[in-house]
């Protein structure tokens, strides 16, 4: 809408200061001509643009210029504009993009106290997670195919309410028409994904509230189980920067008792005990240290035989 363009065509100048009509033109995606008929707009309104001409020429606006910002301390526009910058990271939203300007704008300054950059948590496609996020929001249904971690395979047609990222995973939660109840996808086992046209067919209760009253179904009604291992040398770091380990207990030789807690179902994180080879060992559970045990078999079998 053209009110929403003028705002932040405004806050663009806030923030950025003098520039050209056409890299104006390429930010909100229209012409140079449609550039100068909403300068023309502000400047009627009593928003104090001018224009610089030449060759380093734009528009700028003065620096008599600002928006109120007396309702949010400074403290707290920077943990709302840290919120923002890390959702950027994760989405590239241009929404986010758009509400940060706004921040900025309000706050007059730039600086954070804290930086989040979750770009390794797109998975290879913030696309995907835009889509999901714009079908909760518009109340679209989702079809995708999903192959559980049994390695069973079948369609779904879902009304998703939102997408969260749980132990080191991203999923989405989301309404199971056949099965009417709630239920997670992991977004890596989902494929064939589509947003239909169809709509909700029903109300649903907040995000907190779906996760609290079906407790812990978000992740199939498996809890984490803890996982003490005895670590040795550059294992001990490793450990606590891969699976968020604590250590519990240092001994003189330097080696380290080390806690962490994993999801049973998933694989990856006996890939990361195994790759610390004889530096990290299992102490317990003992169905886990057996679990590490036949893996270690496995692998020994698949090798005997090249």
């Amino acid at each position: 809408m053209k009110t929403d363009r003028l705002y932040a065509l405004t806050l663009y100048l806030l923030n950025h200061g003098k520039t050209p009509a056409s890299e104006l033109a390429e930010r909100f995606e229209v012409s140079i001509r449609t550039i100068q008929r909403d300068i023309d707009t502000l400047c009627q309104a009593g928003i104090p643009i001018y224009a610089v001409t030449g060759i380093n020429g734009g528009y700028d606006i003065s620096d008599t210029f600002k928006i109120n910002n007396h309702l949010v301390s400074k403290e707290e526009f920077s943990y709302i504009a840290t919120a923002l910058q890390g959702l950027k990271t994760v989405t590239n939203s241009r929404l986010a993009d758009e509400i940060l300007e706004k921040i900025i704008a309000i706050s007059n300054s730039y600086d954070t106290a804290m930086v989040l950059d979750f770009s390794v948590l797109r998975e290879g496609d913030e696309k995907l997670l835009q889509a999901l996020q714009s079908a909760a929001i518009n109340r679209h249904t989702v079809k995708f195919s999903y192959t559980n971690n049994k390695g069973e395979t079948k369609l779904r047609h879902v009304e998703p309410v939102t997408v969260m990222y749980k132990w080191y995973s991203w999923y989405m939660l989301a309404y199971d028409k056949d099965k009417e109840d709630y239920r997670t996808y992991k977004l890596v086992r989902m494929e064939n994904i589509s947003v239909t046209e169809e709509t909700f067919t029903r109300s649903h209760i907040s995000v907190k509230d779906i996760l609290d009253k079906y407790d812990n179904l978000y992740t199939n009604k498996t809890l984490p189980t803890k996982v003490i291992l005895h670590c040795y040398n550059h294992a001990i770091h490793r450990i606590k920067e891969y699976l968020n380990g604590k250590i519990t207990k240092i001994y003189e030789n330097g080696s380290a008792l080390v806690e962490v807690w994993v999801i049973e179902d998933e694989q990856w994180w006996v890939g990361v005990i195994m790759s610390q080879g004889k530096d990290a060992e299992v102490l317990e559970p003992e169905h886990i240290k057996s679990k590490i045990i036949d893996s270690a078999k496995d692998l020994l079998y698949l090798y005997k035989k090249l």
